[in-house]
């Protein structure tokens, strides 16, 4: 039993169905990079894509062939989402996780290319560096992208600025961009929202739009336009180029803790008491019958906010 126990430090594999493909990651929960484990967001985004791609924007007819980049990629989980749905993706991280990003992303194209022999399912997707704000990096990439992609890029304040640049610089007048965020500090949920709003239209997606198992009060996704009248591409290469001359670039990018009837996302409220809630129900279950994965999951994550101020002596 233990051995099926999801992000223990036994698990190594994580199986997801993906818009009917059987895909496994590679994940490394003992790893000192964050980046190297599955995280909830990313499978609430590649459920959000499956229940909305028959038709709208995410469907494959209007994606095929679409550039995609996913910045902070980990093991790689939403840009196979979007390269099934036909898109040419390009699945970003720092170095020490290429490893792992390049494992999932040759183990589960070659499974998808023997299971469906012929076929043109799959778009593209390869796995690249990029540190954010590394404007060698980003010229390597060649913007600009029609979708920027993340899930869970963003942990602590002093990322969000560089991020916000390489966002910028991958962007161009007609670029989506699609995050992933599970809320575990408040304060900086508030800073990243506000930051996305004084630079972006950005649209929250209600849960009505979600898959109605793979969702969480804690986990939201965005749809976010480029607000060309800001000028923020030549604003982007001035920042970029400063830190450059400065020596004080910021590339750190480790991870923790999107529809057109998308509504617009206000003022960041309270959602303390909507989690719990949550987690009560969680609970309240757990005599009664058999979890699933998913389940699971948030009951770890359910765990680890109860522990988090808990000091073990």
């Amino acid at each position: 039993m233990e051995a099926d126990r999801l992000n223990s430090p036994s698990t190594s594999v994580i199986n997801l169905e993906v818009l009917g493909h059987q895909l496994q990651f590679s994940q490394d929960p003992n790893s000192k990079h964050l980046g190297t484990t599955v995280w909830d967001a990313s499978v609430v985004f590649v459920k959000y894509l499956e229940k909305n791609c028959r038709k709208g924007r995410f469907c494959p007819s209007k994606l095929k062939g679409k550039r995609v980049i996913e910045l902070g990629a980990g093991c790689g989980v939403a840009g196979f989402g979007m390269a099934l749905l036909g898109c040419n993706v390009i699945s970003t991280d720092q170095i020490e996780v290429l490893p792992l990003l390049k494992r999932n992303v040759e183990w589960n194209t070659s499974r998808i290319s023997q299971m469906n022999p012929g076929s043109d399912l799959l778009g593209s997707i390869q796995a690249v560096e990029l540190d954010w704000g590394n404007e060698d990096h980003i010229k390597a990439v060649a913007p600009p992208f029609d979708y920027i992609i993340g899930t869970d890029v963003v942990y602590a304040e002093h990322l969000l600025e560089p991020l916000l640049q390489t966002i910028f610089a991958l962007s161009g007048p007609k670029t989506t961009i699609l995050l992933g965020y599970e809320i575990r500090s408040t304060s900086v949920h508030e800073e990243m929202l506000q930051m996305w709003k004084s630079n972006f239209n950005v649209k929250l997606v209600p849960k009505a739009k979600m898959d109605s198992k793979y969702q969480h009060p804690s986990i939201q996704l965005f749809i976010m336009g480029v607000d060309s009248s800001v000028g923020n591409t030549e604003r982007a290469a001035e920042r970029i180029d400063q830190q450059n001359e400065d020596g004080t670039k910021e590339t750190k990018q480790e991870k923790d803790g999107n529809d057109d009837n998308s509504n617009p996302a206000g003022k960041v409220g309270d959602f303390s008491g909507q989690i719990m809630d949550e987690d009560f129900l969680l609970a309240t279950r757990l005599p009664n019958g058999k979890l699933s994965e998913w389940e699971t999951r948030r009951y770890g994550s359910m765990a680890a906010r109860l522990l988090r101020d808990v000091k073990i002596t």
